[in-house]
């Protein structure tokens, strides 16, 4: 089980690429966690010199899953591994998403913002509908399909569902709570349409120790600034301001 003082190792299972640059990191092991909670991983010695976090994407007894999308020298390492590979990793870090008596929840993703969205669909209750936007072509769909009531797609280029942004099929009236995350414009969008207390925001973030000592994920709030890992990265939409 890991911990939240100290770096624990795990073994691979699988390291199975999803779509375009996206991969499925399965590591076997008895851990925690909740919906919307991070962990850091490392399985490199000096370059580069941190750790990289990765949203919880599910948890089963002797599982824990990250889905990460390939975008500079750590995540190309990671894809490189393969079964029995080792690797390190501390967590359950930061808060997760908060759970209520709903009747009727949206989740809303941008990209790689779908990767908290398995383990947080698996655990409500209640009617969910998934909005999640790509820029060409869709990636872990099937994966969310049993644990969703509808889905509705969209993408940049027109490739797969609604071509245009996602926020343009979606109505807010509908839903009693909403879940999203993804790059901060599309949250921001978000922000911008949607009734704000009853929406929940996991910010995306570099990060460099994932423990609050480093000050390196702050964000502005209605109460100064607040750090992305150990305050977060769930916000609830009102807390947040987002750059212009």
């Amino acid at each position: 089980m890991a911990k939240k003082d100290s770096y624990v190792e795990a073994e691979i299972l699988s390291n199975e690429r999803v779509g375009d640059d996206v991969y499925k990191l399965v590591l076997s092991g008895n851990f925690e966690g909740q919906p919307g909670q991070f962990y850091m991983l490392k399985n490199w010695d000096l370059h580069p010199l941190l750790s990289r976090p990765f949203s919880i994407c599910d948890i089963t007894a002797d599982t824990i899953t990250f889905l990460y999308l390939v975008v500079g020298t750590g995540t190309k390492l990671l894809k490189d591994l393969h079964k029995g590979d080792k690797i390190s990793l501390l967590g359950p870090l930061g808060n997760g998403f908060e759970f209520g008596d709903y009747k009727k929840v949206a989740i809303v993703s941008g990209g790689i913002g779908i990767a908290p969205m398995l383990y947080l669909a698996k655990k409500l209750n209640c009617q969910v509908d998934l909005y999640a936007g790509f820029r060409d072509y869709d990636y872990f769909i099937k994966e969310m399909s049993p644990y969703v009531d509808n889905i509705y797609l969209s993408s940049d280029t027109g490739m797969v569902g609604h071509k245009g942004n996602v926020l343009e099929i979606y109505n807010d009236d509908k839903y009693d709570q909403v879940y999203a995350c993804g790059p901060n414009p599309m949250l921001n969008a978000l922000k911008n349409v949607s009734d704000q207390e009853k929406l929940q925001l996991s910010l995306e973030s570099h990060m460099a120790c994932g423990i609050g000592a480093c000050l390196g994920c702050t964000v502005n709030t209605t109460e100064g600034m607040k750090r992305v890992c150990v305050d977060g990265p769930v916000f609830t939409s009102s807390e947040v301001f987002f750059d212009a």
